[in-house]
């Protein structure tokens, strides 16, 4: 049984304040998300940068970087912003256009063959996301871990289970 749409929407939340290094770029088209995660895969390889991630956590960054902003250029449009800021926990990916009245929308009941399944990849890889509508503009951000601290939301669910009081014998 399909769930509503209403239950996969992308929820609505302000772009968080983090403290970091910030980087930022224009995006006019697509050729040039691929210089632009070049220049990020860059600055995140700095020993200042990458002492404190993982090479995993990296990647994960520049995927979900690549999927935002292709989103933004495919279905926002107008002038596409994308900000990062590199903090001492992780990165904060905001990734910004021109169509506030169009919220990201994630696929559903869509064969993965045929593409649209960004946004369920990106909330798998991000500790949190959300989309804000300001005037004029749509912001579309997710935090990412660094991957050398483990998130507290893991933590809790990597609890023991308790054990059973049944004994089981042969």
């Amino acid at each position: 049984m399909a769930e509503e749409p209403a239950q996969h929407a992308w929820p609505c939340a302000p772009v968080p304040s983090v403290p970091g290094d910030v980087w930022h770029w224009q995006l006019a088209a697509m050729h040039v998300v691929s210089r632009v995660r070049s220049d990020l895969r860059a600055r995140i390889a700095h020993p200042s940068v990458s002492t404190g991630s993982t090479e995993d956590a990296r990647d994960g960054l520049l995927l979900v970087f690549e999927e935002l902003a292709s989103n933004a250029l495919r279905h926002g449009g107008g002038d596409v912003r994308a900000l990062v800021v590199a903090g001492p926990g992780g990165w904060l990916l905001d990734l910004s256009d021109e169509a506030p009245e169009r919220p990201p929308i994630p696929a559903v009941d869509r064969d993965p063959a045929l593409g649209g399944m960004g946004l369920h990849l990106v909330a798998q890889l991000s500790l949190e996301y959300g989309w804000e509508s300001r005037p004029g503009r749509k912001h579309v951000w997710a935090r990412l871990p660094s991957g050398r601290t483990e998130p507290p939301r893991q933590r809790q669910n990597r609890l023991p289970e308790p054990r059973s009081p049944e004994i089981y014998r042969d």
